[in-house]
């Protein structure tokens, strides 16, 4: 085979995908990945690296798994990510590293993500975990929240080697990468996995507590010497259109909580139930609108993918959303809701207006327009809103004297400190619309700039 062209990947046919939600690509074979890593160039200067937010020595892993050195290949790795088993499936690669790779000037970009999901894959099964030597220091540090900016944040200040306490709301950590992600995109048993790291290396995981409830704010900043705040952006953003309070509409928040995480789709087994009409629009065509999708698809329905934008414009990555038209998916370009319609207070149908593509906007995707007298009705009876989402009220309505922005985002400077001495902040919580690895990364900085303060 070329090396113009990358190794590709095995992933479950359609026909049975659609019936189950376990995972889609099957991963490289030890023969696969090394092919591909031999693809490499091995830049002087890599710029896959300069692109990761976590900063992962690429181009040394991927020279180690042409080698057949598949451990060193691992320690590399995990010298700079928690969790590369997630990190190789969920990042948006052809934006970060891959998108940076020499070889896609011309040629395939080397697969990144996938050599780095196999060689984690890889660690697991054979039981490879690296060995630290972690120097004790008597300082303790609270991380509230147990999501990646959370989990990243953790593991490093555990490695400066601080005592490190978890606080986790919900009765199982990772958040997001529990409730937010499905099983055919990242396996729960790989996170459950990952996270297992965070216990091998002596981090304390507190779950079923809710900081501003169960615990105030205030109490942790007494009782520990730094804190990071990554409580990540758990409330929906709605339309603000008529219908809204109809039954069958969902945030997509809830939508993938009470799916994943409450596994209804597993009903009656696991006794959370969750109701899918025969037809389901989505609105939105983001990561999260397309997991909803086709979760929905899953639970049995037709699914209508509601964008306001033509396809191209998409924010979803472009491997989910080829699964997603390649599992049946139906994407309506161009339009957008003006009013939800019910019937004996369920949803019977979606009204809307038609769209087309103006002047770039702020992030220079092409501002929709309204066409007049466009307006038309779907019928629908299940609504999934996936527009986004705002942090978490419940922790900063009762937090006193922490900086907030609009639509209540954490203030943090350019070290992500907040303006309270040693209080951090990274993730969802200061942005709203942080990526996995983005998140991990704005993690890891906070831990250095809590070091650095706590070392003074």
């Amino acid at each position: 085979m070329s090396n113009k062209m990358r190794v590709p990947m095995a992933e479950q046919p359609v026909e049975k995908r659609v019936q189950d939600f376990s995972e889609v690509p099957f991963g490289y074979t030890e023969n696969q990945a090394v092919s591909e890593a031999k693809r490499c160039l091995q830049c002087t200067i890599p710029a896959c690296s300069k692109h990761c937010p976590v900063n992962v020595d690429i181009k040394a892993f991927i020279k180690k798994i042409a080698q057949n050195k598949f451990k060193e290949a691992f320690l590399k790795i995990k010298e700079s990510c928690p969790i590369p088993a997630v990190a190789g499936r969920v990042c948006p690669q052809e934006n970060q590293c891959e998108g940076a790779c020499s070889l896609g000037k011309k040629y395939d970009p080397v697969n990144i993500g996938k050599l780095e999901s196999f060689i984690a894959d890889w660690a697991m099964k054979n039981n490879i975990k690296p060995k630290l030597e972690i120097r004790e220091k008597k300082l303790r540090v609270a991380v509230i929240g147990s999501g990646p900016a959370g989990i990243s944040c953790a593991v490093d200040l555990r490695k400066y080697g601080y005592a490190v306490t978890v606080f986790e709301a919900l009765h199982k950590a990772g958040g997001v990468l529990q409730y937010g992600i499905p099983n055919f995109r990242l396996p729960k048993n790989i996170v459950d996995s990952e996270l297992k790291y965070l216990q091998d290396l002596g981090i304390e995981i507190k779950l079923n507590l809710i900081i501003g409830q169960n615990v105030t704010f205030e109490e942790l900043l007494r009782q520990y010497d730094a804190l990071f705040i990554g409580t990540g952006a758990g409330a929906p953003i709605f339309l603000g259109i008529k219908g809204e309070e109809l039954n069958g509409l969902y945030s997509a928040n809830e939508f993938l909580f009470r799916t994943n995480l409450m596994k209804a789709y597993l009903f009656p087994k696991y006794d959370t139930p969750i109701i899918v009409g025969r037809k389901v629009g989505v609105i939105g065509a983001g990561n999260v609108a397309i997991d909803a999708a086709r979760c929905a698809l899953r639970l049995g329905a037709e699914v209508y993918i509601l964008y306001r934008r033509t396809q191209e414009h998409s924010p979803a990555r472009k491997e989910e959303l080829r699964h997603a038209l390649e599992e049946g998916i139906h994407f309506i370009e161009l339009v957008n809701p003006v009013k939800i319609i019910g019937e004996n207070g369920w949803i019977k149908s979606v009204e809307l207006v038609k769209m087309k593509l103006g002047e770039p906007d702020k992030s220079g995707r092409p501002n929709p327009v309204e066409v007049a007298d466009s307006n038309f009705s779907m019928d629908m009876d299940t609504v999934i809103i996936a527009l986004g989402t705002t942090p978490n009220r419940l922790f900063l309505s009762r937090t006193k004297g922490l900086h907030t922005l609009n639509k209540g985002s954490i203030w943090v400077n350019n070290e992500y400190m907040t303006n309270l001495e040693g209080v951090t902040a990274g993730g969802d919580a200061i942005g709203g619309r942080a990526t996995v690895i983005e998140a991990m990364g704005e993690g890891k900085k906070a831990a250095e700039t809590l070091h650095n303060y706590l070392s003074v």
